[in-house]
């Protein structure tokens, strides 16, 4: 079974996501996947049977789509997981028409996309209505940060929540910016060793808000602020 939560209406998207975990039985064991954790060898075994120590099983995939060699991967194996006994979770940003078109044929067809559309089960789309989008410049809080400055930083963080950037394209720019001051061994405001511990922290920091129930807004807000 396959469950795809997408769009640019980032709020709605998360709320039927938190709520559609919530709603999983607590006797379920869940598997939280992102980049730095994916395992191909794990997640074929997952949707070729049931687990050793529990009789269904989820494994939650976040920002898996935004690389190359995970997304080819899992759209490979799209069929095999929609047709398992496990469910196979997605949270993604918006997605390009051939990934959701893949998705469309494997999750059940009577499921409506839309900001105000919500399901238990198949394709959950939450697009924001046209007039209602507004562009932000993520690379302004990554900027902040390369800089050491603390309010602008926190002050460009609260636009873009406003502005309803998800958290997931905020960190993979952050990601990305901290990635690079380390490769060009731009060390003025923050030490190596800093630089390191903070790209660790932010790879980890959404799934395990998550998975404790903490609020992710909450959690990726407090990363900044004490960031310094």
């Amino acid at each position: 079974m396959i469950y795809l939560y997408t769009g640019d209406d980032t709020k709605n998207k998360l709320l039927a996501y938190e709520k559609f975990i919530k709603s999983l039985s607590k006797g379920q064991e869940c598997f939280f996947v992102s980049r730095n954790n994916f395992n191909s060898t794990q997640i074929e075994s997952l949707y070729s049977g049931a687990s050793l120590f529990s009789p269904l099983s989820t494994m939650i995939f976040q920002g898996i789509f935004e690389y190359e060699e995970t997304r080819d991967f899992i759209l490979e194996k799209l069929k095999l997981m929609g047709e398992s006994v496990n469910s196979f979770v997605f949270l993604e940003g918006k997605l390009n028409k051939p990934i959701l078109d893949a998705f469309k044929k494997i999750c059940s067809p009577d499921v409506k996309s839309g900001s105000r559309q919500q399901s238990s089960s198949g394709l959950n789309v939450f697009e924001l209505p046209k007039e209602k989008k507004e562009k932000f410049d993520n690379f302004l809080v990554a900027n902040a940060f390369e800089k050491k400055d603390k309010l602008n930083m926190w002050i460009y963080f609260r636009q873009a929540m406003d502005k309803g950037v998800g958290m997931e394209e905020l960190i993979g720019v952050l990601f990305w910016k901290i990635k690079d001051m380390i490769l060009k061994k731009n060390f003025s405001k923050f030490s190596e060793e800093q630089l390191k511990n903070f790209i660790s922290k932010i790879s980890y920091l959404l799934p395990e808000a998550r998975h404790s129930g903490l609020d992710a807004e909450s959690a990726f807000e407090q990363f900044l602020l004490d960031i310094f």
